[in-house]
């Protein structure tokens, strides 16, 4: 652990290839209400001009510690971060998010005001690649019962990972992210926190999580099924539960074409009230695969507006 900072928060976001997204991401931790924070980021090896940006705001900024070096993944690169970071609590960023202005503020008074909490999220407005909404998510799993009992049941998107402050201490005892289970190594750790400590999500939503083609669920989707699976079992035998099997609301991960997830995003921005962005998604949908009657359905009912 680093002895650099005395401040009592530290922010870990990893980098790769996020040029068109990172400087929205950097822009709105730095615009921080709660400002008394140490900013880790490491540039894991970009190859666009990810880095570029991210040394010009070193240079504006000292609460920035930058590395730069040859690429690792990402889990590497975050428990690097934990080994250095010098703060009480770990603050998740990821370079293709927003933070609202007011989230360390509140999360840290939270976790100040409830020291047996190891973990604090908050439910997530959704955005797509261009930043504009498609809906709010994550509001049906706020208290620690939720939580742990939909993390275990293999729900999906419990707890966002970009979201989220933790106490240090506790990730440090239980070793940070587990390499063997890469693609799932979020819900590994927090299940493994519920273990220690309550976790729990605030109900306001504090970042704006961006979906695009190039995020792990749709890229790597068959790999990350096989690492949830894994993760669930060992959850469930480490806990002394019976074996897990998929339940009612298991989220089954399968590849998905483009056509579908843009529809996806029509729907979920439809039924928010947001019709230009379902529009924009049900037209881009229709464009993948102009054969799909789902797709032209989807339009059909974008361009009603219901």
């Amino acid at each position: 652990m680093s002895t650099e900072s005395k401040r009592p928060l530290s922010v870990l976001m990893p980098v790769y290839n996020a040029e068109r997204y990172v400087a929205e991401a950097v822009e709105s931790v730095l615009a921080q209400t709660f400002g008394d924070f140490e900013f880790l980021i490491i540039d894991d090896g970009s190859t666009d001009g990810s880095r570029a940006i991210l040394e010009r705001y070193a240079a504006r900024d000292a609460r920035i510690r930058l590395t730069s070096r040859p690429n690792t993944g990402y889990l590497v690169a975050l428990n690097e971060m934990i080994d250095a970071a010098g703060g009480e609590y770990l603050a998740r960023m990821d370079a293709d998010d927003i933070s609202y202005p007011d989230r360390f503020r509140k999360q840290m008074e939270y976790m100040r005001e409830h020291p047996g909490v190891v973990l604090v999220g908050s439910t997530a407005e959704i955005i797509d690649p261009d930043g504009d909404t498609l809906h709010v998510m994550g509001g049906g799993w706020l208290s620690h019962e939720e939580i742990d009992a939909a993390l275990l049941g293999g729900l999906g998107q419990v707890v966002y990972h970009p979201s989220v402050i933790m106490r240090a201490d506790a990730v440090r005892r239980l070793g940070g992210y587990r390499a063997e289970y890469y693609l799932t190594e979020d819900l590994d750790l927090f299940l493994r926190l519920a273990e220690v400590g309550r976790i729990v999500n605030l109900a306001e939503p504090l970042i704006k999580y961006r979906e695009h083609l190039a995020k792990v669920g749709h890229a790597r989707t068959a790999q990350q099924a096989d690492a949830m699976q894994r993760t669930l079992v060992d959850a469930h035998r480490r806990r002394g539960l019976a074996p897990y099997a998929p339940g009612p609301g298991a989220v089954a991960l399968r590849p998905r074409t483009h056509a579908q997830i843009h529809r996806t995003w029509a729907w979920w921005a439809l039924g928010a009230r947001h019709v230009a962005t379902a529009r924009k998604h049900a037209l881009r949908s229709v464009a993948d695969s102009p054969l799909d009657v789902d797709s032209w359905r989807a339009l059909y009912c974008a361009l009603r507006g219901r």
